[in-house]
């Protein structure tokens, strides 16, 4: 028999095509690999069922022809009638008949024991495979078809949140900008960025786990084929003995089942079903590489973002967080810009059109207004707090001064919110014209009119380096990106 070759080395699979907004989930449908792999070990077992149907059948002809040599051996049980006028010696017609009855004896307790060996040794051979089979089953099930459940429960879930960022980047659309902040698009769309590294982690998990059932099914399949080579060829010594009519017509069953490579089968299979399996060779999938409806919305792209300090009301100390303004007019503070590690919900929400917005004092400027990051409820019963801020450096302020004011409108710019400057004298002459100047501003009455309507675009966003050096201003970025 030719030797057999890894049935993995020229298997054809399929490939993962490009995803666009309308066709985001992946291309490789996990269930259905694990759909076909039951009908696959379906298939074998009832293979291995017909055979032990076979099997059984012929052990229940040996029994019934060993009774029937019974019955013959009955027809010359008995003495013969006259025969004190045969020889009683060997050689005559008294040993004839004796030896008749011997034969025909020996005949009848050749197919018990047939009967017995194909029950006791053979039979079991496939009733064994059989369980193996279902076994096999059993842990597809628990194992690759738990992972299934937990990819389609996951993609479910990355559904849901987007679609949900669909009505509201509509909301925001036609309802110029105005709702909650639960519901702003930017953090809707944060939110579908977790549920997506969620569901690709359980996807990469279990395709893990489906390629290593595939892979195993090549060894199974060459294992069942063994097997059932072994049974076939018990099988065939144990009816060779009966006459040499069944043991041309078992040995031509068996040199059949002989002739069958271990990795014959599988070739065939893997052939016929090349657009369903896994490629293994084929990168995991990451966040990068998923498009999905909205991902570039223009509500979802801040205006501004990057690391600023915040001045806290107990210990009046600066403490750096990360900082975005929506174009849905939200101030929103989180501890990181990482999507990934963990809900990205923001610490603090403040919708700037109900703030007050104070003047720029060097790297500081205040706003006050209410944290409206929580409930409905939290809402209605929170209060207005004054929090100030400070930026990298003076043009720092100045940048993210002007987007403040444009999304929180002329008239929510107030005079009596100039931050002090008590704990950063100046260092040098320079430091101290910088006052200067900065007083001359406060002095001045701000101005009514709005920015021109490209001012907040054009704004930098300041980017933190996260190494602990200075951030990164002044370089103009595109939204989203930092």
């Amino acid at each position: 028999m030719a030797t057999p070759t890894s049935p993995t080395n020229n298997v054809p699979f399929r490939t993962t095509t490009a995803m666009t907004d309308e066709d985001w989930t992946p291309g490789e449908d996990t269930s259905e690999v694990t759909k076909l792999f039951h009908e696959r070990l379906q298939a074998w077992k009832h293979a291995c069922g017909y055979l032990e149907d076979y099997i059984g059948a012929t052990e229940k002809l040996h029994h019934s022809q060993a009774k029937d040599y019974e019955k013959v051996l009955k027809t010359v049980s008995n003495p013969l009638k006259e025969g004190h006028h045969f020889a009683q010696d060997l050689g005559g017609i008294a040993g004839m008949f004796d030896n008749i009855r011997s034969n025909t004896q020996g005949i009848a307790k050749s197919h018990t024991d047939t009967e017995k060996t194909l029950k006791g040794s053979v039979l079991p051979v496939f009733e064994r495979l059989h369980t193996e089979i279902k076994n096999k089953q059993k842990e597809l099930t628990k194992g690759a078809g738990k992972g299934s459940k937990n990819v389609d429960k996951a993609r479910t879930a990355s559904q849901k949140h987007i679609e949900k960022l669909g009505q509201h980047t509509a909301t925001f659309d036609s309802a110029g900008g105005k709702m909650t902040a639960a519901n702003d698009p930017y953090v809707l769309r944060r939110g579908v960025m977790h549920l997506l590294n969620k569901q690709i982690i359980e996807e990469n998990n279990n395709r893990t786990d489906i390629i290593a059932v595939q892979n195993s099914f090549s060894q199974f399949e060459a294992h069942v084929i063994a097997t059932l080579q072994t049974g076939m060829g018990q099988f065939m010594q144990v009816v060779n003995g009966q006459s040499e009519q069944q043991k041309a017509i078992f040995s031509d069953i068996t040199a059949t089942c002989q002739r069958i490579a271990p990795d014959f089968e599988w070739n065939g299979f893997v052939q016929r079903n090349n657009t369903v399996l896994i490629d293994p060779s084929a990168p995991p999938r990451t966040v990068n590489d998923v498009a999905f409806p909205n991902d570039r919305h223009r509500a979802t792209q801040p205006m501004i973002a990057g690391s600023l300090e915040k001045k806290g009301k107990l210990l009046k100390k600066y403490d750096t967080n990360y900082y975005v303004i929506t174009p849905s007019k939200f101030l929103h503070e989180y501890k990181t810009d990482d999507d990934f590690q963990k809900e990205p919900a923001p610490e603090i929400s403040l919708y700037l059109p109900d703030c007050l917005v104070g003047a720029v004092n060097g790297q500081k400027f205040n706003v006050k207004g209410k944290d409206v990051s929580g409930s409905s409820i939290v809402n209605k019963m929170s209060i207005s707090h004054e929090f100030q801020f400070k930026a990298h450096t003076p043009a720092d302020a100045e940048q993210w001064y002007e987007v403040i004011k444009a999304a929180a409108g002329n008239s929510a710019v107030s005079t009596e919110l100039a931050p002090t400057v008590s704990d950063s004298a100046p260092s040098s002459p320079a430091v101290a014209q910088g006052e200067a100047v900065t007083a001359e501003k406060q002095s001045t009455p701000l101005t009514t009119t709005d920015l021109p309507p490209d001012t907040t675009t054009a704004a930098t966003p300041v980017v933190a380096t996260g190494d602990g050096s200075a951030p990164v201003s002044g370089v103009e970025g595109k939204p989203g990106q930092y």
